[in-house]
């Protein structure tokens, strides 16, 4: 059941969250995420680009700062809300506004007080696909970059009525990214790239937390179709993952629940929204600053599933198969 009580992922004492903005964070500089086994890995799957941030935090701004966690963000689809690559009129694109959105917003939580360092870019070949990835200290991003699919599911004309929901459902048999980087053949091939690059990341890891959004309609109802078909897209991916952590946080539904967040929990969530609106309007589009996030803010409601025992190392030839980073890049 989930109680009008701030909750929290990881249970740290109170007194390492009042620390959390003096941490220092992650690898040392000139280390990348890919480089190193980690101790614990927590996945965080957003359909969207602020999805994690409106829903998911402070929780994930804590596995961020936590040193010995490496924190993974898988973001589903463009956001481009049927615009494709489409720039709305405005100076870039309207997706990659998004995408940068996020990136600002891990880059701030990850660096907590410290000087920025290099990130690096990269197309990962993960069974048969290059996705596009962002590597910077403990945090590693993607981006698949697949049609937003409206919150019913039915798609949008401007790329072709494509959409998660269709491609769960059978009623599409190829789902392309907005960017021409990859078409997933069917609703497998989209589990089986995820499941992927999932063993990519948590290889020798013994702890393993995915972070979904709740996909019980009775405590979170009217939720966007892209959410749960996400959720329902990275349970699927790990379903013989037994070891792993289940977080289910309540979406939607959550600006009608009570606030539970008070203080510093309040101020991390707030600061990574506020981060996130700054990245996009550096882009040239509409900050997320406005009413309707905001009443999201003071709320991190979750239910969680335990998992059973400590997750075994991913053999290296999976590990071999997921792909290495290609054409690596720092910036």
């Amino acid at each position: 059941m989930i109680t009008a009580a701030a909750k929290r992922c990881n249970a740290r004492p109170p007194a390492w969250l009042a620390a959390a903005f003096a941490l220092t964070v992650g690898l040392a500089q000139g280390v990348n995420a890919q480089d190193a086994v980690p101790e614990r890995v927590s996945f965080y799957f957003a359909a969207h680009e602020d999805d994690w941030q409106l829903f998911m935090n402070p929780s994930a701004f804590m596995d961020v700062t936590d040193a010995k966690t490496k924190t993974v963000f898988f973001h589903i689809t463009a956001g481009d809300a049927g615009n494709g690559v489409g720039t709305r009129g405005r100076k870039h694109p309207y997706y990659l506004a998004r995408e940068n959105g996020a990136e600002v917003a891990i880059r701030f939580m990850a660096d907590a007080g410290e000087q920025p360092v290099d990130k690096v870019v990269s197309r990962l070949p993960v069974n048969g696909h290059l996705l596009y990835r962002v590597s910077y200290r403990s945090t590693v991003t993607y981006f698949l970059r697949v049609p937003d699919g409206n919150p019913e599911g039915t798609g949008y004309p401007g790329t072709g009525y494509q959409s998660l929901e269709r491609l769960a459902k059978g009623e599409i048999k190829d789902f392309s990214a907005i960017d021409g980087s990859a078409v997933y053949h069917g609703w497998a091939d989209l589990v089986a790239t995820l499941r992927a690059a999932l063993d990519f990341e948590r290889r020798g890891a013994r702890s393993v937390q995915l972070n979904v959004a709740e996909s019980n309609a009775t405590t979170n109802p009217g939720d966007h179709s892209d959410h749960r078909m996400t959720a329902k897209a990275a349970l699927e991916a790990a379903a013989d993952l037994t070891c792993a952590r289940r977080v289910h946080f309540i979406d939607y539904a959550s600006a009608r629940l009570p606030e539970n967040l008070q203080g510093q929990q309040r101020d991390l969530e707030s600061s990574v929204l506020a981060a996130t609106a700054a990245g996009i309007l550096a882009l040239d589009h509409a900050s997320v600053w406005h009413p309707y996030h905001r009443s999201y803010l003071g709320r991190n409601y979750f239910r969680v599933e335990e998992g059973s025992g400590s997750c075994s190392p991913v053999p290296e030839p999976l590990q071999a198969a997921s792909g290495v980073p290609g054409n690596a890049s720092k910036r």
